[in-house]
């Protein structure tokens, strides 16, 4: 049995990391000291003037153990490492675990693209960010496809220059098409130089040199050059405009953190400045907080948020002063490679901005409760739909299937899910039917079933073996119920499939009408009788309508390579297009056929049968 006092009598005075574990052995707090013997004896005294989150801690304890280091930094760092291994129950915890993605210039190249990535390389590209949610990454790339329409084809330069005729895109103006040979190599950098002054804020730079080009083009009679040039200059000052918070100081990056609670519920807010403008902002709910000050949650929000950041302001500012923040302070600054600083303002432009930013905290901490009652009133759905359709355990995490095809070429289904009553989009997932030709949807359901539980049972070994992460799953968890877009037909075939597997997951066909609007559910039984007025009903609706949804967009959208594809070929119209599909089924069939099979179908002849045949060969029609 583990002995407190004479355990607390040989800890010794030194920095260092301990540890308190539960009579499991699971690790329920971690933290850091100046000296362990002076910081671990104070939780065991009995008169301490301890919070009831730190008693209720210290009433768990069955043991500690503890680690010595060199210094009171390396017991930060230690401390921050093991917080995140072992996720202790009574340390305050960042809940949300993001990682933010970035703008890549791929200005290395001769042909430059730009577009998102999560990770910086070192590999000669330009990156711009880190950019503060997709909301955020995707309406600066919408900006920039507005003001200096990249491409965003797959088409690879110089080699498809004009090969092809130029795709939707340029008929719709929102690309220069290099694919017609009209741009020069020089003109198509140019554009991207732009980009990146864009992506820098030298907004003023750029419109400068787009007035001298607007008055150049005027010159020389080139009106068309011209208008563009202008509405360019419009499009940036509309930028500029909507970029009126800045910082008190025109060129640094910053970083203001304010936070918010209301009893176990917690929000930290930041605003993210970059060269002087705020770029973005983020709330990151935190777990465990109760009894904690404002100063006790920035404190280890800071070391949890900036451990594994790849990217680390020139000032951080509070509400708040962290515990420690000389030691932390230093700490980012090897991280960082330079001075970081940490402010706490009481007065003027920045006191003001932690202000806005401490009042949008506490409007996060309001929407969470508001998402809370819906999903009390959500959950009150599904147990009428447990109810109504017999089930053992409340469906909170609902799958559904479709199939998408024409005519029975390039089968594809989707897997729409949702947790809790919502849409979890992030876990929809889509298929290619792989091992079934022409247009039978009971065969391509059946296949699409088995592949999503053989993907599971995958990770499952995998996360046995420790090669996966529960996290990165991408088929766990399984379903608690089955919605197959279709009636009494899918359900047999599927039914069939799952008895196979000895899977026992509820399964039910979701029916349509003769206007093919959600009918209901029909089971083994037959149909149930659902009210279409009732919660029960309109949540299916929206299941059925999402998961349709999802496949129609799936194959539509691998409907449009296809066509791109056979669009690069001479002769190959719309009528040709829908022939070829509708007998060979996906391109990679076309690609294998032969002249003669080629041109035995119908609207094509032996010249486009050969344009065909040797397109996909790499050779010229001779």
């Amino acid at each position: 049995m583990f002995d407190f006092e004479d355990e607390i009598a040989k800890l010794p005075e030194q920095p260092g990391v301990y540890l308190m574990h539960d009579e499991d052995g699971t690790v329920i707090y971690v933290g850091k000291a100046k000296v362990l013997k002076n910081r671990v004896t104070q939780y065991f005294r009995k008169n301490s003037n301890h919070t009831p989150k730190v008693l209720a801690m210290v009433r768990r304890v069955a043991y500690f153990e503890y680690i010595i280091t060199d210094s009171e930094r390396e017991a930060l760092v230690l401390e921050c490492n093991l917080i995140k291994k072992y996720r202790p129950h009574y340390n305050i915890l960042l809940k949300d675990d993001k990682q933010y993605p970035y703008i890549k210039v791929s200005i290395n190249e001769p042909y430059p693209r730009v577009f998102m990535v999560h990770r910086m390389s070192n590999d000669g590209a330009k990156y711009y960010g880190p950019y503060m949610g997709r909301g955020t990454i995707k309406n600066t790339l919408d900006i920039i496809q507005k003001l200096f329409k990249p491409p965003t084809c797959a088409r690879k330069f110089p080699g498809d220059i004009k090969k092809g005729r130029p795709c939707l895109n340029y008929h719709i103006n929102t690309c220069f098409a290099p694919c017609t040979g009209q741009i020069t190599k020089e003109e198509y950098r140019k554009v991207f130089f732009e980009i990146c002054r864009f992506l820098e804020g030298k907004h003023g730079d750029l419109i400068n040199e787009l007035t001298n080009e607007m008055y150049e083009a005027s010159a020389a009679m080139q009106y068309e050059r011209a208008a563009a040039c202008r509405d360019k200059i419009k499009s940036i000052k509309e930028v500029m405009d909507k970029q009126k918070i800045t910082s008190t100081s025109k060129h640094d990056d910053a970083d203001v953190i304010a936070a918010a609670a209301d009893g176990e519920l917690a929000y930290i807010e930041v605003f993210f400045i970059r060269g002087g403008r705020v770029i973005g902002r983020e709330h990151y709910r935190i777990e465990h907080t109760a009894g904690a000050g404002s100063e006790d949650m920035i404190t280890d929000f800071i070391k949890q948020f900036y451990a594994d950041c790849d990217f680390i302001p020139d000032e951080i500012i509070t509400e708040s002063e962290p515990h420690d923040a000389e030691l932390i302070s230093q700490w980012l600054r090897e991280l960082k490679g330079r001075k970081v600083r940490i402010t706490v303002p009481k007065r003027g432009d920045k006191a003001k901005l932690v202000s806005m930013v401490r009042m949008n905290a506490e409007k996060a901490v309001s929407n969470h409760k508001l998402r809370l009652l819906k999903e009390k009133e959500k959950s009150g759905v599904l147990e009428s739909m447990r109810e109504l359709l017999g089930l053992d355990k409340i469906p909170n995490r609902i799958e559904a299937y479709d199939i998408s095809n024409i005519m029975g070429a390039d089968n594809v289904a989707a897997m729409a899910v949702f947790e809790y009553g919502r849409p979890a989009k992030r876990r929809y997932r889509r298929f290619k039917v792989q091992t079934v030709e022409g247009a039978d949807d009971y065969a391509s359901m059946r296949e699409v079933i088995y592949r999503r539980f053989r993907h599971g049972m995958e990770e499952e070994a995998r996360i046995e073996a420790g090669e996966l992460n529960v996290r990165d799953a991408r088929f766990l968890p399984y379903p608690d119920l089955i919605l197959l877009d279709g009636g009494k037909g899918h359900l047999n075939a599927v039914s069939e499939l799952m008895e196979m597997m000895d899977n026992d997951t509820p399964l039910f066909g979701m029916v349509k009408n003769d206007r093919h609007r959600t009918r209901g559910l029909v089971g083994r039984n037959g149909e149930v009788e659902i009210s279409p007025s009732s919660p029960v009903f309109k949540l299916i609706t929206h299941i059925q309508d999402e998961v349709h949804d999802a496949a129609i967009s799936y194959f539509r959208k691998l409907h449009e390579k296809i066509d791109s594809e056979l669009n690069k070929i001479p002769g190959i119209g719309e009528k040709r297009r829908i022939a070829l599909l509708t007998k060979y089924g996906n391109i990679d069939k076309i690609k294998e056929a032969e002249v003669e099979d080629l041109a035995d179908t119908d609207s094509m002849d032996m010249k486009s049968a050969e344009a065909v045949y040797y397109y996909f060969r790499g050779k010229k029609n001779v």
